[in-house]
């Protein structure tokens, strides 16, 4: 999932390798598969980069269906707030697992091929489940302005209907923007160049390797993704701006601490989130190169989906007292 000046870069990187082929088209051969070169050629480093892997995807899937499960389990945790976290670790949950298990194949066997309609598989469910986090983290920070500056309304507003409308909402969103980019890109005629310049199918780096014209699909690919994304950040912001104004009118000590308790954790996550976008736009497009996009790919597809659990168990004593109590009661 690269973002407007991110995708800008790759396309303009990639276009006249691309334009190039162009004018051979004469005797193409439609593509059947891709080739993901993936993070490095150095067979030195396939072995550590797949233990790595290994364990950042075993803690990924542990903590986010482990967050599922206590969910689930504690009633003192069937909230508005816990609802969103429990969604959030399912979305992070899958979107890991488009990734993760296809990159640690191909370094322990070096198999870098993947099919046609693998590749559109991936892509899709990749840009569905990102969507869906960046719509959730949405959510998330209006019910914590809905938490903290109308604690008298909350029960009234965060009710069980909105909530679930909200959560439905981010999933419809999510897969339909998903649809938008694969037909975009898969619309297009793929010849004889199917080499990917990344370790999986994102949308900016198939769509590239097009040899017709791919002008509107690029079109559509940046004014969507950089919609969803301002959207989703003027929501946060607005809801965080309103927080503040409502702990800058409270007078008591405590009740400071506990609306920054209450919000703590969310403003980690979204904090690492679009982090990583936020760095990736302020780079001027000169500096842009297919390696420093793989190393933030990494860092959003992998990384990401394992801190949240971990932000999440680390900074919430409601979930540190429900996984002793679920502990407890397995013993």
């Amino acid at each position: 999932m690269c973002f407007t000046a991110q995708m800008a870069a790759c396309f303009q990187g990639a276009r006249a390798s691309s334009d190039s082929q162009t004018a051979g088209m004469e005797n193409r051969t439609e593509v059947t598969e891709f080739l993901l070169l993936g993070l490095t050629d150095d067979p030195h480093l396939q072995l550590p980069l797949f233990i790595t892997f290994l364990l950042i995807y075993t803690i990924t899937v542990l903590g986010n269906l482990g967050m599922i499960l206590l969910i689930l389990l504690d009633a003192r945790l069937h909230t508005p707030m816990y609802f969103f976290l429990g969604n959030l670790s399912l979305v992070d949950f899958g979107y890991s697992s488009t990734i993760t298990p296809t990159v640690m194949a191909g370094l322990l066997t070096g198999n870098k091929a993947i099919s046609y309609n693998a590749c559109a598989a991936q892509m899709f469910f990749f840009v569905a489940f990102a969507t869906v986090e960046n719509y959730l983290l949405a959510s998330m920070a209006y019910d914590r302005y809905a938490a903290v500056s109308k604690p008298l309304h909350y029960t009234t507003t965060m009710t069980t209907g909105a909530c679930a409308w909200m959560v439905i909402g981010s999933y419809i969103c999510g897969f339909v923007n998903a649809s938008t980019q694969v037909r975009d890109t898969f619309s297009l005629s793929f010849c004889d160049n199917n080499v990917v310049h990344h370790f999986f199918c994102d949308v900016p780096a198939v769509m590239v390797l097009s040899c017709s014209d791919r002008h509107v699909s690029e079109l559509v690919l940046v004014y969507v993704s950089s919609f969803n994304v301002s959207f989703a950040l003027f929501i946060i912001f607005m809801s965080y701006a309103f927080i503040s104004v409502s702990i800058l009118r409270m007078r008591s000590g405590t009740g400071h601490q506990k609306a920054l308790s209450t919000c703590a954790s969310h403003l980690t996550t979204v904090s690492i989130f679009y982090g990583t976008v936020i760095f990736m736009y302020l780079q001027p497009s000169s500096s842009h190169s297919m390696d420093m996009d793989k190393i933030s790919s990494v860092f959003y597809t992998m990384a990401i989906p394992m801190l949240n659990p971990v932000v999440y168990s680390l900074r919430n004593k409601k979930v540190k007292n429900a996984f002793t109590k679920t502990v407890l009661k397995a013993k």
